[in-house]
């Protein structure tokens, strides 16, 4: 049992029992602070936020495809084109979607944008 008197601060943790926490559970919550401390621990929303749009951005065949061609190295979007045999309007769609996650960056060079891999999207392929 948790003795709640010695530690406060296993925040919002009662007996197991009393809870509904298993025994075991309560005083694992009780070494990282309680549920305060518990959630302390987990990452800011906007992290959370940063991550669920790289996870959606890597969830299209079409946009992993860019990016496992990146990752063997930079490119126009002549020749991803060439590649994924895509419509201009869909390919801008899905660089955009990489680019708005961070996944992947653009650099003009003379008439052209280079497209090269972030190291946000180099892990994505991890």
């Amino acid at each position: 049992m948790v003795d709640t008197a010695e530690n406060e601060d296993v925040s919002r943790v009662k007996e197991p029992a009393a809870s509904g926490i298993p025994e075991e559970i309560a005083a694992s919550l009780c070494t990282c602070g309680g549920i305060e401390g518990l959630e302390k621990m987990l990452p800011s929303d906007a992290h959370l936020e940063r991550m669920s749009a790289r996870h959606r951005a890597c969830a299209d065949p079409i946009r992993l495809k860019i990016l496992l061609m990146l990752s063997l190295q930079p490119l126009c979007v002549c020749v991803i084109k060439a590649v994924l045999g895509i419509a201009d309007s869909k390919l801008s769609y899905h660089l955009g979607v990489l680019k708005k996650a961070g996944l992947i960056r653009g650099e003009q060079q003379v008439n052209w944008i280079i497209y090269s891999l972030t190291d946000e999207g180099a892990e994505c392929l991890d």
